[in-house]
């Protein structure tokens, strides 16, 4: 009857029940799974209100699906139902560089719109690093950032309108094309990192800005992680903003080393990216001064990239580093959890204190210049149970200290399944309750991805 009643309402051709198709749509990048009795690939925003219209009547869950791509099951179809897919809707709708803006469907994959943008003369700048796959809806879900992040902000910074349907499948047009707009609440800001939990997106208003002239970089390796992250401080207390500032532990420059070849990276124990950019004569007078400041606060090593050519070879390095990691083996359990910049140090030392007492090697990385590193315990033989309960009680100690010291448990991934344990703790009661009062306003049936933090 459901299949059935489906493809009356959207097309038979939309609909899917096949066993690949079902098994490809019970899974994102994370461990956990769960099969969707059906799936329905949208085509356009008409589609998903028939779907919604009619999963609010009969009462059936609906998870929504972009890319798939995301690292903490946030789009796993918890307790079956609709697993609804907008990665067909992929149109660039409106691309208007007089009004500052782009407006997409949202399973335009983000590297595409960034393409798409760069053509005109313009720039989006977030950049996750599975931009080449992830959606533009996904990113919405997750506020995504990036290595850019620290000069730019990450997605919310751009969103300037949305439209969203709503659990009972009535459309809601938010916020529309100025740049400045303080008409009512921010409701567009509401559902920017919602997780899917409050509506569907399927229509962004991104902000967009004239692309800088030059790109340039700086890479430096120091003696000792300690080092490195006093650099990040030193850079930006001389009154520098980098577009990205990325540091890298001994662990994973060790697995890159071996992954991809030992001259891969100069020696070192730490790693520092340090990219700008902007007009040409103002990256070419900064780049020395920084190349300067770096060997004066005591980098073994500094090489210059001085064009966007050179700066994509390093990003490729940067994002090799986590096939390096996958390729030791070991199930890399990929944690973006942040910390105020002045404890990246001290991050650090727990980390290396935390794999000393529980013999999982961990490997930090990330954006050091807004303190979202990448903590990841490398575990063997993950599918054990025992091992699991092991892992499961370090991520526990991680999660503890980084609240106790002002911080986060993620900072771009969202919480979905994965962090699902810890969301009371790190939101605390009074604004853990006010989340239920929004859902419960938004979506009185639970329909919407449910099974996720809020169930």
């Amino acid at each position: 009857m459901l299949i059935e009643d489906l493809r009356l309402l959207v097309g038979e051709a939309k609909v899917s029940k096949a066993k690949e198709v079902l098994e490809e749509h019970s899974i994102d990048r994370w461990y956990a799974n769960h099969l969707p009795d059906v799936v329905v690939f949208a085509h356009c925003k008409e589609d998903v209100m028939a779907v919604m219209t009619y999963a609010a009547e009969h009462q059936i869950p609906v998870t929504t699906r972009g890319a798939g791509v995301g690292y903490v099951g946030g789009c796993v179809p918890m307790e079956g139902g609709i697993a609804l897919s907008v990665a067909k809707m992929t149109k660039v709708i409106d691309l208007n560089p007089n009004d500052g803006v782009v407006v997409v469907q949202p399973g335009v994959i983000t590297g595409d719109l960034q393409n798409a943008v760069k053509e005109v003369g313009w720039y989006y700048p977030p950049d996750p690093a599975s931009l080449k796959e992830c959606s533009i809806g996904g990113n919405i879900a997750t506020n995504a950032g990036g290595p850019r992040c620290l000069k730019y902000g990450v997605t919310k910074q751009y969103v300037l309108g949305l439209e969203v349907v709503l659990a009972d499948g009535s459309l809601v047009t938010l916020g529309g094309r100025c740049h400045k707009n303080k008409t009512g609440f921010a409701l567009p800001s509401l559902f920017v990192g919602s997780e899917g939990m409050l509506g569907i997106v399927v229509e962004a208003t991104l902000r967009i800005i004239p692309h800088p002239q030059m790109r340039a970089m700086l890479t430096a390796t120091f003696a000792d992680f300690s080092n490195a992250a006093q650099a990040v401080q030193e850079i930006l207390n001389s009154g520098h903003l980098p577009s990205a500032l990325e540091i890298t532990d001994a662990f994973t420059l060790q697995a890159a080393r071996d992954y991809l070849g030992q001259d891969c990276l100069p020696p070192g124990e730490a790693h520092l990216i340090v990219e700008i950019d902007g007009r040409n004569s103002a990256v070419e007078a900064e780049l020395p001064e920084l190349d300067g400041l770096l060997k004066r606060i005591g980098a073994i090593e500094v090489e210059r990239h001085p064009d966007a050519e050179a700066c994509e070879k390093v990003w490729q390095l940067r994002r090799d580093f986590s096939y390096s990691l996958r390729a030791t083996g070991l199930t890399k359990l990929n944690e973006d959890i942040v910390v105020p910049r002045s404890k990246l140090v001290d991050l650090v030392h727990f980390a290396k204190g935390l794999q000393e007492r529980t013999s999982i090697p961990i490997a930090c990385f990330g954006h050091a210049g807004d303190g979202n590193i990448h903590t990841n315990l490398m575990v063997a033989d993950y599918e054990d149970p025992e091992v699991r309960a092991k892992a499961n009680g370090a991520l526990n100690e991680l999660f503890d200290w980084v609240l106790s010291h002002g911080g986060a448990i993620t900072g771009e991934h969202g919480v979905g399944l994965a962090k699902k344990p810890w969301i009371k703790e790190a939101l605390g009661e009074r604004s853990y309750m006010l989340h239920q009062q929004v859902k419960k306003s938004l979506d009185p049936d639970g329909l919407l991805n449910p099974g996720k933090f809020l169930s």
